[in-house]
């Protein structure tokens, strides 16, 4: 759908012609959809106002609608404002192409008066300049140019050129190449070149897949980003840290104003904000849009969180929203999440989640292995859990305990030392920095710490003595039970942190649209996901949910007996302490604080509160 714009007298319905000519889709000139009631108006020497202008606009988007159903059209208009190109456009963003016709009032005015059919005063022209909102979608063609000239440049940038840029074809990176092409949408791929270690990556990855046959291959970054429609959108899918900054100023000589650059990767929030702040004053716009799903959800539909400027975003909006997860409304599981970093922020807190559902997982089949289990078996028991807490980290647990390499389950050769790439670390300074206490993320991100430290678990095992695990009296059901309490507790925590957030940073987050896009295609999609939508619709405490209340109080009695059995077996299981241990303590009314605080003004004279005076005055005492 194309549509030609500028003030009169810039040649639209000339240059409208012949395009549509040249591509063999009908024109249609806007002027001849006016209704009567305008038509007189303008006779009348009278010019239109908005309200006017209202229903001929929709009937041109009606237009564009019926055309596009068959084929595509050609339609000039002038549209000078942002609304009215809002309008034409309505429920056609992907499928919209813009061409401005620009020059300066000058050269328009000499024109019209040159031309005995179309002469306007000049105070007329003028006001359609003052009116006129520069259209930063569109492609400005110069109108100094020829007519053929203007319609060759028309022709190559929108009908040859890519829509979507993609910068970096690492795992994800080719999975979203696909999803990308597989979606209708052509891309440009980009990987470097570093001799005799990545020569025609990106060639020899569209020779591979026959989805990318019309995708376009480069290592070459100038000939990628010529490769692509203004204004470039390109998502940078490379390492979080400086090679975002490095590669942003690899590109930056060759972008132009208004181009977006998306940083898919898992970069730190701030760093994120600095880098919008940054772009901002070179007229670039960027968008922080965290990506999770991993290599098949990347090529299936992951879940993706955008943040920026919200006007660069609707610029993107068709290809991420197109390329995401589904729900179960069929809708994206993609939305806007806010200004600045808040998408990598918001990320950043679901890779802390993930940190402490996968450290769940672990310490309930150690659990299990206590119990007298073997890997088959708790692949069952994982299996019959999925009726009541479905979960993908659940599902992909289950098959680990199942694969078998020989005559042994693979999972027991692999060595018990966890990685991390940092989210979980980012996560935990995080929390410290808004004064949140996301205790589970920190105890996973710690045990994770822990397993690095093998030659020294080795050696202090010899010193001391373990307790006989076959004093383990717990229930398989009780196990459940425990798991199910500290999930729950673990998303408090979460979204508790989110919340927190955007309080202190004025975004606006909406939870509730947050764990829709976590319901499919991102690691931590889960049934209690499913439950959290409706949940956060009311509140952003997760905790004061009766129904979430009810089912606490009736696990918690299994969260006890297991941690406890665990302390006495000598079995490590800090995820699941920590869940009993917080919500003791964000339950319990009267903490043991006062002691601290009295310590506090002792040593260090930094007074206190006293609960019999409401005023809220600051004590000291001398209290030798």
């Amino acid at each position: 759908m194309i549509f030609i714009i500028g003030v009169s007298g810039c040649g639209k319905s000339t240059i409208g012609k012949l395009l549509s000519k040249e591509l063999n889709i009908p024109f249609f000139d806007a002027d001849d959809f006016h209704p009567e009631s305008n038509i007189k108006k303008m006779s009348n020497g009278k010019a239109l106002n908005d309200d006017d202008r209202q229903g001929w606009l929709e009937s041109l988007n009606e237009l564009a609608k019926s055309e596009l159903a068959k084929n595509s059209c050609v339609i000039a208009c002038s549209a000078l404002k942002q609304n009215y190109r809002d309008i034409l456009r309505k429920d056609l963003e992907s499928e919209t192409k813009w061409v401005h016709l620009s020059g300066s009032f000058d050269q328009i005015y000499k024109r019209m008066k040159s031309r005995v059919d179309h002469y306007m005063p000049s105070e007329l022209l003028k006001s359609q300049f003052d009116i006129l909102e520069h259209p930063k979608e569109a492609l400005q063609v110069d109108i100094t140019k020829s007519i053929v000239d203007i319609v060759d440049t028309i022709k190559n940038e929108l009908m040859n050129k890519s829509q979507f840029g993609l910068f970096g074809l690492g795992v994800m990176g080719k999975s979203l190449c696909r999803n990308l092409a597989n979606k209708g949408f052509k891309i440009s791929m980009f990987n470097r070149h570093v001799d005799n270690l990545e020569v025609e990556i990106a060639k020899n990855f569209k020779t591979e897949f026959s989805e990318l046959s019309n995708a376009s291959a480069f290592d070459d970054i100038s000939a990628f980003v010529n490769s692509l429609q203004q204004p470039r959108c390109i998502m940078l899918m490379v390492n979080a840290g400086k090679t975002i900054d490095h590669v942003i100023e690899d590109l930056f000589p060759h972008l132009s104003e208004n181009d977006i650059l998306i940083d898919g990767g898992n970069s730190n929030y701030n760093k994120t904000k600095e880098r919008f702040d940054y772009l901002k004053t070179k007229s670039i716009h960027f968008i922080g849009a965290g990506v999770s799903g991993g290599e098949e959800g990347a090529l299936k539909g992951p879940s993706i969180m955008p943040s920026g400027d919200f006007e660069a975003y609707k610029q993107v909006q068709p290809f991420l929203e197109t390329i995401a997860a589904k729900d179960k409304n069929s809708l994206p599981c993609c939305t806007y999440i806010g200004s600045e970093g808040s998408g990598h922020f918001v990320k950043m807190v679901h890779n802390g989640i993930e940190y402490v559902e996968m450290q769940l997982l672990a310490e309930i089949t150690s659990i299990l292995e206590a119990l007298g289990q073997n890997n088959d078996e708790i692949s069952n028991t994982l299996e019959s859990w999925k009726t009541t807490t479905d979960s993908y980290l659940l599902d992909i647990t289950a098959t680990i305990f199942r694969k078998k390499e020989g005559a042994d389950w693979l999972v027991n050769k692999i060595l018990d030392k966890a990685g991390n790439k940092g989210t979980g670390n980012w996560t935990t300074i995080a929390s410290a920095e808004l004064d949140v206490p996301s205790t589970l993320i920190a105890s996973a991100l710690f045990s994770r710490y822990i397993s690095f430290y093998k030659d020294e678990r080795i050696q202090l095992n010899n010193n001391f003595e373990k307790a006989n695990n076959s004093a383990l009296n717990i229930s398989v059901k009780e196990v459940l039970e425990a798991y199910q309490f500290a999930r729950i507790i673990n998303h408090y925590q979460g979204f508790k942190l989110i919340s927190e957030a955007s309080n202190k940073h004025s975004w606006n987050l909406n939870l509730s649209e947050i764990s829709r896009i976590w319901t499919n295609g991102c690691i931590i999609k889960s049934t209690l996901m499913k439950e959290l939508v409706e949940v956060l619709k009311n509140t952003t405490n997760i905790l004061t949910n009766q129904e979430l209340i009810n089912t606490l109080n009736i696990y918690k009695p299994s969260i006890k007996k297991l941690v406890s059995a665990c302390v006495l077996n000598d079995l490590s299981v800090p995820s699941l302490s920590e869940s009993i241990q917080f919500f003791n303590g964000i339950t319990n009314p009267n903490s043991n604080a006062n002691v601290i605080q009295a310590q506090r003004d002792y040593f260090g004279a930094h007074t206190y509160q006293r609960i019999d005076d409401a005023s809220g005055k600051s004590y000291h005492t001398n209290w030798n």
